[in-house]
């Protein structure tokens, strides 16, 4: 497994593969791996020749507020989990060198990114896919893997891919969770034992909208339900609960009566948590 921390080395690995015929794939992270990586890793390894997973904490989706000098790192872990799934190389820069002295260029998807998490983190998506963007330049992929997780993010990051005629297919994958139904996430490590426990409320809240959306209720009943289920843990500090198409993310009233994508971001103590479950009537 190649380790690459300068944009160069990273180029002339992928001209050499490219060189060769061979397809290749990306999963860009920001570390700190979990088994939800690993699943985004072992999908690009089943659906090209080459797999490169990027290691960047990216500063400029971070807010004034928000956890970036906190957000976990373990770069020896990380590393020897990546090559045990045959991962061919690794994009590693720092900060200096993704972005350099005096960058004043950003790529913005207003419509997505103004709405749901993007209104509540002004600056956020900006911040992704400025650093999207970047990253594709850099390793010139056939394909990348992002999860369904972050489905704002996933969204978002597909409009650019049309809009700007990027020459890479985008790939989902379904969201990975723990044995008792959350969500994993590198910010999980950080919920204190209370937290993490009562956090299995977001999970629960999306079955019961599942059960329900079968019967074709109403959206406000759908989101009322999710309340309702979140309100019984206490250190629950509700965000925001959202129930858009699952395609335009646009806002939803009346009778479900078509797709539905249920988003939900909670705070616990100082760590924000998000889930999301796609939904449909029974019809």
């Amino acid at each position: 497994m190649k380790i690459c921390r300068t944009k160069a080395d990273m180029r002339e690995t992928v001209r050499a593969w490219k060189r060769a015929g061979l397809r290749v794939g990306v999963v860009p992270t920001m570390g700190f791996l979990h088994d939800g990586h690993i699943g985004l890793v072992r999908l690009a390894r089943e659906t090209g020749d080459r797999v490169i997973t990027t290691i960047f904490v990216n500063p400029t989706q971070f807010g004034p507020n928000e956890d970036l000098s906190t957000y976990p790192r373990n770069e020896e872990r990380d590393l020897a989990l990546l090559e045990a799934e045959g991962v061919d190389a690794v994009f590693m820069p720092n900060v200096e060198e993704m972005y350099g002295a005096g960058g004043d260029t950003y790529v913005e998807v207003p419509g997505l990114s103004g709405v749901l998490q993007g209104a509540l983190r002004p600056g956020h998506f900006r911040g992704v896919t400025t650093v999207v963007t970047k990253l594709f330049n850099i390793t010139t992929p056939d394909f990348a893997v992002f999860g369904e997780k972050d489905y704002q993010q996933l969204a978002v990051i597909r409009q650019m891919v049309r809009d700007l005629d990027m020459p890479l297919e985008i790939i989902g994958h379904p969201t990975v969770r723990e044995a008792d139904g959350l969500a994993m996430s590198s910010r999980n490590v950080r919920l204190t034992p209370e937290h993490r426990r009562e956090a299995i409320a977001l999970s629960r809240s999306l079955d019961r909208a599942a059960e329900l959306a079968l019967s074709a209720p109403s959206i406000e009943t759908l989101e009322a339900a999710i309340r309702d289920e979140l309100s019984k843990a206490s250190s629950a500090d509700v965000q925001s609960v959202d129930i858009r198409d699952a395609v335009t993310l646009q806002d939803m009233t009346g009778k479900l009566d078509r797709p539905a994508v249920l988003l939900m971001a909670v705070r616990f103590g100082t760590v924000l948590l998000i889930d999301q479950r796609v939904i449909a009537p029974a019809s």
